[in-house]
């Protein structure tokens, strides 16, 4: 054997070493790659009914809300209805009211100052 061929088999066995070496960290990654791969399984097994049951929660509730767009708009109109209905009361009550107010008024007015002096009123 000449020293070529001992250098050449340093070589080989260095080479061999560093490859062994090397192997580790790749079937490591090899396993975290496989474990990725069975978690991105699970979770995409999990979303897939989730997501059905969000469709379905969101359909369930655009229905209730179209039921309670109704009910206020049903809202909305009685009361347009109890404002209307306050003012005809008021505008039928409300001026005989006061038109009777004035006038009970006025024959209380007339009535006391058509009073003697020394009965209704004091005098200082």
């Amino acid at each position: 054997m000449s020293g070529g061929d001992i250098a050449g088999l340093i070589a080989a066995g260095v080479f061999a070493v560093l490859v062994a070496l090397l192997a580790v960290p790749i079937l490591k990654l090899g396993k975290v790659f496989d474990e990725l791969r069975g978690s991105i399984k699970t979770l995409s097994d999990e979303t897939t009914p989730l997501i059905d049951e969000v469709t379905t929660t969101v359909s369930t509730t655009n229905l209730q809300l179209a039921k309670v767009d109704g009910i206020s708009s049903n809202v909305s109109d009685a009361s347009a209805n109890i404002s209307a209905l306050t003012s005809l009361v008021a505008a039928t009550v409300g001026s005989p009211l006061i038109k009777v107010s004035a006038f009970t008024y006025g024959v209380r007015t007339a009535l006391t100052s058509r009073r003697p002096a020394g009965r209704g009123r004091r005098s200082r």
